[in-house]
């Protein structure tokens, strides 16, 4: 008897789906995407409708031999890839590359028993709007990246790279930083009153805002000792007191940008990480005897509608652990304007999974954020928040001073959850604390005035956060390429996180700079906007795909035969570092060479010294025990670790040393990192085999990794 087909992209979905469809489907990976434009050379055929010319990727040319032999045993094939335009497009190369005539499109927004028995109930054909938004966009950022960075190799350096959105961000970045350069800041004071009742100690503050009825400003420290001098001996009367209720409802569950946003507060995880831990929960985690479960909604979506079985599982679980008062009176669905709505939110695929009933299936990272996830799904489906807010105002010597003090009448959601802020967020009049119990005529204590200096501050710097969070408020891109770009514009050297917060390189200027000067169309945030505008009309079937790249096409060539001739060269001076030529007592300078920065003398061309550029780690070597241990780069641009004592010391390491002392041999432990996050320690005496998972997560097999090459130190 002949199975049904399922074709997945990765296989954590094949094992999930395994757990509990039956013996009748036989389930295979694409690993993503199998088809592409090749790598060495532009691949669209720009005088013929910009037709993209696919060739399969290398590496996918085994699975799909693997693919066509099953297809070939199916009597049904069933193409489940992602549900969104990225997915549709990985369908629509299976159906072309395996030659699949009647193939089936599936989608399912969760992996779960009733949402893929659902989805395969109401398969359908592949939606070919959809691939051509995702041609439309592939072709674009095709066109854009293979016309402008061999421009920018020949006017500015090798191995830059510029593209439709990630140049775009860095303009932000860079914008933002001119902002804060360029402001001049502007002094004020403001004078607090530290007051109390007389017959009760309370000490509350309550800042000076009026004299004679009209708001007062104090631009420097002469008018804030006039102000002072008139209050002497002033008697603090409470002159109007108003209460209210407040309600806060609770925020919205997480779309793609707001979980990216909320886990850079919360957690401290960069975008990336966010995504990719957040794909784990979703293909599917062993939970012991309940095999492969998919724990979230798919990630990637810009939609904050629920499911009504979810609202109701939620509504249940609600009142059962908190009471029926935190249960509001109707299901809560927030709508957003624009949003596609063929996705829901991100949520937990029940709510009865509880963060701490599982966390011995997670690591510590999938734990963290499927908390998150679930906490905020559970607050947004809770009865708003109520405070009491009270404002006092107190008359003295013809000024008014103001307090405002709050108190949580209902705890609502935030008994599971509240939002976290950025840094440019004002904090609301409920967060204030709360003040003693006054009546209107009542004479208050004065125990001390407070006058402070200030000075106007400049915009922030963006943060993760701030800037997904500026990217989806302009319309930028769209949320599921957020964490590339930002990792693209870190790798490029466009922009360094320093403190959680970006800061634009000289180069990162110099490319913005020559890009919006020849190119200021496409650097242009609203035209950038409007392209995602015209992608999600081509979606809709209401603008042809080929009709987009030809209206963006034709000005675009215009400017860059332009700039062929106009843009001038530029020199990017290699700069100082803090070392001196070993052979001549020249400086070292930092400079650019085939496999990365390293370390050359000023003296060039007559002193042809070169080193590898170095990281202090802060850690002794642990073999001479007289050399400090620095971070280099091999030839190729891994990182590894060595003594600078080197040749007269040849320790080197792949694992970070740290100053943690090994329990078996008294060596030191260094770090072992996958993907850039800790999954361990490892001693790094090479004569000793301890090593120690973080958590539950495993360490590789026994074997010790092989150590760099001594060679690689020069």
């Amino acid at each position: 008897m002949s199975k049904s087909l399922i074709i997945v992209e990765s296989p954590a979905k094949t094992k999930t789906l395994k757990n509990f469809l039956g013996a009748d489907y036989t389930i295979e990976a694409s690993m993503g995407h199998v088809r592409d434009l090749p790598k060495s050379k532009l691949g669209v055929d720009v005088e013929k409708d910009f037709e993209p010319q696919y060739v399969a990727i290398p590496e996918r040319r085994d699975v799909l031999k693997k693919l066509k032999a099953a297809a070939g045993k199916a009597d049904t094939v069933y193409l489940a890839s992602d549900p969104d335009r990225e997915g549709e497009a990985i369908a629509w190369h299976l159906q072309e590359s395996l030659k699949l005539k009647d193939a089936k499109r599936i989608q399912f927004n969760e992996i779960t028993r009733t949402a893929v028995t659902e989805a395969l109930q109401n398969a359908h054909e592949i939606d070919i709007d959809l691939v051509n938004a995702q041609q439309a966009r592939r072709v674009l950022d095709r066109l854009v990246g293979y016309k402008l960075s061999p421009l920018l190799w020949r006017k500015v350096k090798r191995n830059l790279s510029a593209g439709r959105v990630q140049s775009v961000a860095v303009r932000l970045i860079c914008d933002r930083e001119r902002e804060i350069l360029a402001f001049v800041p502007v002094e004020y004071w403001s004078i607090t009153a530290s007051l109390t009742p007389k017959e009760k100690e309370h000490l509350f503050n309550a800042k000076l805002f009026t004299k004679n009825g009209e708001k007062i400003e104090i631009h420097n420290q002469k008018e804030s000792d006039e102000l002072l001098k008139a209050l002497e001996g002033a008697d603090y009367v409470v002159e109007k007191i108003k209460k209210s209720e407040r309600k806060r409802n609770p925020a919205p569950p997480f779309i793609t940008s707001t979980l990216q946003q909320e886990s850079s507060r919360k957690l401290n995880y960069a975008a990336r990480r966010t995504m990719m831990l957040a794909q784990q929960l979703y293909e599917g985690i062993d939970l012991g005897e309940l095999g492969s479960v998919g724990l979230i909604t798919y990630m990637r979506t810009d939609s904050t509608r629920v499911a009504k079985e979810a609202q109701e599982e939620a509504r249940d679980y609600i009142n059962k652990t908190y009471g029926p008062t935190y249960v509001p009176e109707k299901p809560r669905q927030v709508s957003r304007k624009g949003a596609q709505d063929a996705h829901e939110a991100i949520r937990p695929t029940s709510v009865l999974r509880h963060p701490d009933e599982i966390k011995h299936f997670l690591n510590n990272d999938q734990y963290k954020l499927y908390r998150l996830i679930w906490q905020r799904f559970l607050a947004s489906q809770m009865s708003p928040a109520v405070f009491d807010v009270v404002s006092v105002d107190i008359g003295a010597a013809g000024m008014m001073f103001r307090a405002t003090g709050s108190t949580v009448k209902f705890q609502g959601f935030i008994k599971v959850y509240t939002e976290g802020k950025d840094d440019d967020k004002v904090v609301a009049d409920e967060e204030q604390p709360p003040l003693p119990p006054l009546v209107e005529g009542q004479v208050l204590d004065l125990r001390e005035l407070l006058p402070e200096q200030h000075f106007t501050e400049p915009p922030p710097r963006f943060t993760e956060a701030t800037l997904v969070r500026t990217l989806e408020e302009k319309g930028i891109g769209r949320p599921s390429t957020y964490a590339s770009i930002i990792s693209t514009i870190q790798d490029r050297k466009y922009v360094e996180l320093r403190e959680k917060k970006f800061f634009p390189t000289e180069l990162g200027f110099i490319v913005t700079d020559q890009l919006v000067r020849h190119f200021p169309v496409i650097m242009d945030v609203e035209f950038t906007a409007g392209v995602e505008t015209k992608l999600d009309n081509v979606e809709e079937g209401a603008l042809d795909w080929v009709q987009l790249l030809s209206e963006f096409y034709g000005p675009f060539e215009k400017d860059l035969e332009e700039a062929q001739e106009k843009m001038e060269r530029v020199k990017i001076e290699p700069k100082e570092s803090d070392q001196v030529c070993p052979n001549c007592g020249k400086k070292m300078l930092i400079r650019e060479g085939r496999f990365g920065e390293f370390l050359g003398c000023a003296g060039y061309p007559e002193c042809k010294t070169t080193a590898p550029l170095t990281k202090p780690v802060d850690v002794k070597c642990p073999l001479c025990a007289e050399g400090d241990i620095v971070e280099k780069k091999s030839r190729k641009g891994k990182v590894f670790y060595g003594c600078n004592r080197y040749p007269d010391c040849t320790f080197v390491s792949w694992d970070k040393p740290t100053n943690k002392v090994c329990p078996q041999c008294g060596g030191l432990l260094g770090e072992r990192r996958f993907k850039g996050r800790l999954t361990g320690y490892r001693c790094t005496n090479s004569e000793c085999d301890y090593q120690k998972a973080r958590g539950k997560e495993e360490t590789e097999s026994g074997e010790a990794a092989k150590a760099p090459e001594a060679e690689a130190v020069e």
